[in-house]
Formats: C-alpha cells, sequence, structure tokens
C-alpha cells in the first residue's frame, strides 16, 4: 500500500515503502539485503524512523537487512487513535501493545527472528520491552540513552506486619523549591504539552532548538550522577529536563535559545541535522501534531496503564543486551543497570 506523502531526502542506500497489517499501515525505511538477518531499529521523541538514516546504511554494510519504522502515533504510519486528549483510548498505546506493533511487522516481513532491536530514548524503552517480553523473537537488544530498569516488582509476602516505605512525593517536593520546577516527563503528560509544542509558528526553532540543547554541542550540559532521587538534586539538572513550575517546554526552549548564536548553532548542527533534514521533522510534526507519542508519556507516568506489564513481574531479560550511554551519565539511576538482565 502507498501514500501520497512527498518522498523523504534519504541517503544512498535506504529506501522507504508501506506495509498494510490488521492494525496499522506502516510506514517503513530499509536499507541491506532483505536476505540478510533483521535489524529492527526503534526511534524516541520527538523522532521518527528518519532519525536512522545515518546509521542504517552502515549496520547493512556489516551484512544485515535493517528496517527503521514510524511508530505508533508519530510520523507517515496511520491505523493509530489520532482522538483528542480526552477521547483517546490509551490502551491503544501501552507497551505490550508498543511490542505488539514489532511483532506484527516483523512477521508481515516474513521474518521469524530479530538479530538485534536497536531502541533510542522511549524507543529504548520498547527495545527493552521487547527483549523480556519474547527473547524467542528478538535475539538481542542494542538501548541508547534510555536504560533498562528491569520488569515492575509486585508485592511479596503479604503476610509481612511491616508495610513498605512511601513513595516521596517527588511533584510536591519539586513544586516547593524556591525556584518550583516540574519533571519534563509528567509535562508531557498534560493535556496543554501538545498545543503548546505544536505552535507553528515557532515550529522550526523549536525543534532546532530541542535538538540542540539536548547534544553534546550545547555548553549547557554538564552531565553528572545525582545522588538521589530528590528534588535538591534533581533541581540540579538541565531546565529542559526539570522544568520551571510555570513554564511551557517550548518557552524553555526558545529562552535558552536566545542566548545562542543560531549562526554558530546551525553550523555546529550541519554535520549531524541540516536545514534540509530539521525541515523533515517540521513538516511531519506540523502534520501529525505531537499528541500521538505524547500518548506515551500518559502511558508511562500512570501505573493504571502500566498494569499490563506486571504479567512479566520478575522475569529477566535473557537475551544479550547491550546499553550504550553517555561518558557521564546525566541524572539519577536507581540500582545498578543490570539488575533486570540475567549474567
Amino acid at each position: 500500500m502507498t501514500n501520497s506523502f512527498p518522498p523523504l531526502p534519504l541517503p544512498n542506500g535506504i529506501s522507504e515503502s508501506y506495509i498494510q497489517s490488521h492494525d496499522l499501515n506502516y510506514h517503513i525505511l530499509r536499507a541491506g539485503n532483505p536476505t540478510h538477518p533483521l535489524i529492527i531499529c526503534l526511534h524516541g521523541f520527538p523522532e521518527l524512523a528518519f532519525s536512522w538514516r545515518k546509521i542504517m546504511p552502515a549496520i547493512a554494510a556489516e551484512g544485515y537487512h535493517v528496517i527503521a519504522y514510524d511508530q505508533r502515533g508519530s510520523g507517515r504510519t496511520t491505523g493509530w487513535d489520532t482522538r483528542s486528549f480526552t477521547s483517546v483510548d490509551l490502551n491503544s498505546t501501552t507497551l505490550t501493545r508498543l511490542v505488539r506493533d514489532a511483532v506484527i511487522l516483523i512477521n508481515a516481513l516474513g521474518y521469524k527472528h530479530v538479530a538485534c532491536v536497536l531502541g533510542h530514548d522511549l524507543g529504548a524503552v520498547v527495545a527493552s520491552m521487547c527483549a523480556l517480553m519474547r527473547p524467542d523473537l528478538f535475539n538481542s537488544a542494542i538501548i541508547m540513552s534510555h536504560p533498562f530498569k528491569g520488569a515492575p516488582v509486585l508485592p511479596s509476602n503479604a503476610s509481612n506486619p511491616h508495610p513498605p516505605s512511601p513513595t516521596p512525593d517527588i511533584h510536591s517536593a519539586l513544586a516547593q523549591l524556591p525556584s518550583p520546577r516540574k519533571h519534563y516527563k509528567w509535562y508531557y503528560s498534560t493535556a496543554s504539552a501538545a498545543p503548546e509544542l505544536g505552535a507553528k509558528s515557532e515550529l522550526p526553532q523549536f525543534l532546532r532548538g530541542y535538538f540542540h540543547l539536548k547534544s553534546a554541542d550545547w555548553c549547557g550540559n554538564r552531565p553528572h550522577p545525582l545522588s538521589a532521587w530528590s528534588a535538591s538534586e534533581l533541581q540540579k539538572m538541565p531546565h529542559y529536563y526539570i522544568m520551571p513550575l510555570k513554564s511551557s517546554m517550548r518557552e524553555v526552549v526558545l529562552r535558552e535559545m536566545k542566548r545562542e548564536d543560531i549562526s554558530l548553532v546551525r553550523g555546529q548542527m550541519a554535520r549531524w541535522l541540516n536545514d534540509e533534514d530539521l525541515a523533515v521533522y517540521v513538516g511531519e510534526f506540523e502534520r501529525t501534531g505531537f499528541q500521538g507519542m505524547l500518548n506515551w508519556y500518559r502511558v508511562i507516568t500512570n501505573p493504571q496503564w502500566m498494569k499490563d506489564v506486571e504479567l512479566f513481574s520478575g522475569r529477566k531479560i535473557e537475551v544479550p543486551l547491550l546499553f550504550v550511554g553517555e561518558r557521564e551519565r546525566l541524572g539519577f539511576v536507581s540500582g545498578a543497570w543490570g539488575a533486570g538482565c540475567d549474567a
């Protein structure tokens, strides 16, 4: 099945096409020989299958068939629930549903096994779940930027007279700081986030700034580990992560970018995101809006929508898993990163 979208500006060796399933019409990018072992690439937010364009040819050259697809809620993939914030069925965006999307596509491609599933950002969350839930299908996983924190832990020993310590209300604590703050994941879960991000008159500036501020090019990034999941520690993180309480993400980004030399920023970004490539992101999110992928944050920040993953409580990832992170981690990670994996 084809669509009427204009072709993407893709490097040599990458083609795009559509695969209609009984659920989604997947927009996919592919590189390499279809007879070679399959590698699946899962993007994060605010990203697209297009985000893998510089990596796919290099992987294909190593003897793999590489597929990246616009995940549910993004890009040119269609068939997902496009209803408003108040009307959308979040059951359609749970983690098990996102893993199911990958499984359906793999079968539609005619494969019985995936040599490796790669995930970045929110895509790393889905890739981890693919490895956890279907080790028979996914032979290995590589996750970038977002470590695997393990399967959910269910209460044990119901006869224990000592209840577990209550989880600190981190959001109230952040809001009570002298300079009140909030966590970006919970902001992304609000009804106001999508329209604030999607203001069309400022979308190019916002996306350029968002990608720049999260890159190694921005001198304001000084990564270091935090000692605890506490408001006093979290407030040390950049404003795009722990945001001023009364600001939108668009306001945070544009405020920081006012301090930047835009011509210098454009020159730095040309190495990895030139103006033509940036225009792809602008065009796609201008057309789809942001709510489709922001629904992912509504799921992962609300225990009600994470109950399906409790089915895998106590399970560990059994297949080889590689985490690719920064030289110095920005933020706080509870426990050992490998706690959710078999040795």
